[in-house]
């Protein structure tokens, strides 16, 4: 619930609506699930809200934790179905960013995510949204200093393509900047999309938060292969609406551009130029993403040195270009790598099973 949906609901029960700020701290801040452990509400309120009320995050099923000190948790949500979240720790554990699901599968099917091919079944809840930072935040993760929260950052980059499920994905984002929930900075929660242009323009008038772009080419008869979205809101279409966000945003913001970098496909010299062509004018960065490897994709990584020529590439054209390392791949935790469990019910999945029996006959 959101501080005011908490509010009404103390209201509805003849409480006085300050008590949602105390009950939002004892969920989020400390990761309280016990009624009884709240001791700053009177005896007779926490007996009141253990008979209307519970406060339950999703299970469990798996938590894995990678060579590189990445951490997995499989979750199961109300369906039975699972879904997965990522923390990936960085300078020496002062930020850890926790990458969130806002979907069972994925409705999109680009071809280079294993996540896609699971098929889709259902948008996420909020509360199956924000149980996942929820999860995160009361694990072990070992901190630097004891004031230091386990999650720093947040990036809506999991299963799922989020603003597909708008309706629950904003309200979970709301409450991981709201003070007396997670008390994160709007620089620090992004929400990623392969590019639903009419959801980014309304998008800026709900919420002030960092956006990122899953571009991965920069012409739109490659991109159409390998983002099918883009058959709909093509690459022009998709950053004049990037333009449209940050022209709203009250600061000097910019755009993280994603692109995986995919050997002979999008790599070449030739692709690093008209990369920077198709960006001119935009105020971003540009994340590359060597491409993490799944069966029977068909597609390769390509070399270490063939990702640093195109970010020397880059470079030289004028744009900022790390190179984003695999993390967790030993746990399948890397970008494109999130499977779950699917009820899949657009059959993507039988299909490409198949497809992989015809190609291997």
């Amino acid at each position: 619930m959101s501080r005011t949906q908490l509010e009404a609901f103390f209201l509805s029960i003849g409480e006085k609506k300050f008590r949602a700020a105390q009950l939002m701290k004892w969920m989020h801040h400390e990761g309280c699930d016990d009624f009884a452990a709240m001791t700053n509400l009177s005896k007779a309120l926490r007996e009141k809200l253990a008979r209307l009320a519970e406060v339950r995050g999703p299970s469990v099923v798996y938590e894995g934790a990678s060579r590189d000190g990445t951490r997995k948790w499989v979750l199961e949500v109300e369906d039975g179905s699972y879904v997965e979240t990522v923390l990936i720790p960085a300078d020496n554990g002062k930020r850890r960013t926790l990458c969130v699901s806002s979907q069972v599968g994925c409705s999109l099917d680009c071809s280079f995510c294993s996540t896609g091919k699971q098929g889709f079944q259902r948008n996420l809840t909020a509360a199956e949204i924000i149980g996942q930072v929820w999860v995160a935040s009361r694990s072990d993760v070992p901190r630097n200093d004891s004031r230091q929260r386990p999650v720093t950052n947040v990036v809506m980059m999991g299963m799922g393509e989020p603003l597909l499920n708008y309706d629950n994905v904003v309200p979970a984002m709301q409450l991981m900047l709201e003070d007396d929930g997670y008390g994160l900075s709007k620089r620090r929660v992004t929400l990623s999309t392969s590019g639903v242009v009419p959801k980014i323009d309304r998008l800026s008038d709900d919420i002030d938060v960092s956006l990122a772009i899953s571009l991965h080419a920069a012409n739109d008869e490659l991109r159409n292969e390998l983002v099918p979205l883009n058959r709909k809101y093509n690459i022009a279409t998709l950053l004049d609406a990037c333009r449209r966000y940050l022209d709203k945003s009250p600061e000097n913001r910019q755009v993280t551009i994603e692109y995986t970098l995919i050997s002979g496909v999008n790599d070449q010299q030739e692709h690093a130029t008209e990369l920077a062509q198709v960006l001119e004018g935009l105020p971003c960065k540009i994340n590359l993403i060597p491409f993490n490897p799944f069966p029977h994709s068909g597609y390769e990584t390509p070399s270490r040195n063939q990702c640093v020529r195109f970010q020397r590439w880059l470079d030289e054209l004028g744009y900022t270009a790390p190179i984003r390392m695999a993390r967790g791949d030993d746990i399948d935790a890397a970008c494109g790598q999130l499977v779950g469990r699917v009820k899949d019910r657009t059959k993507r999945q039988a299909r490409y099973i198949q497809s992989v029996q015809l190609d291997a006959n």
